[in-house]
């Protein structure tokens, strides 16, 4: 009795019930998130030659941050033992789907349309995701400055293969005048 009275309390405030010995579970959850995606990424990049701190390989990076990440997690979920934390109370799925949504575009995005393209649909997706979000001309000079800087870091300091615009953006930019 006991027990479904709790569970029923729990499932009232959209929440699933935890063991007792867990103390925090948003930090219980984060951390086992953070360790799922550090493993997963990691996993991913063990195909990936490693190299040296002095000479990188392809793998270096994507194997130092998912450490990284492993990290953070294991430090999170041991966190929820001691440490008292709040409930899950509810997933915020609006700023979800569009986090994740405006990844995902840029991901598809960014071969054929081109980084500036792909950049501004990352930033005004991701930015929707808030409530305090306003398309303004502050908005818009900072998301110009953001894209200008992208593409000086990445492809002229960097020399990365990604076209600033993709070819059906540059026949369209080309057919009024514009050339890049």
């Amino acid at each position: 009795m006991q027990a479904s009275r709790a569970f029923s309390t729990c499932r009232n405030r959209n929440y699933a019930a935890m063991p007792k010995w867990i103390s925090g579970p948003r930090d219980f959850w984060t951390g086992a998130v953070y360790i799922a995606i550090g493993s997963g990424a990691l996993w991913l990049a063990m195909d990936y030659k490693l190299g040296t701190a002095s000479r990188m390989g392809p793998g270096y990076f994507p194997r130092i941050l998912a450490v990284i990440l492993i990290g953070i997690g294991v430090v999170s979920l041991v966190r929820s033992f001691f440490v008292r934390g709040e409930p899950i109370a509810d997933i915020a799925w609006k700023p979800l789907v569009f986090v994740c949504g405006a990844i995902i575009a840029y991901g598809l995005l960014v071969a054929e349309a081109g980084l500036v393209v792909a950049l501004v649909a990352l930033i005004l997706g991701g930015a929707a995701a808030s409530r305090e979000f306003r398309l303004d001309p502050k908005a818009l000079a900072g998301m110009c400055i953001l894209i200008a800087v992208c593409v000086a870091v990445f492809i002229k300091g960097l020399g990365l293969p990604i076209p600033i615009v993709g070819p059906g953006l540059k026949a369209v930019m080309s057919a009024i005048g514009i050339v890049i």
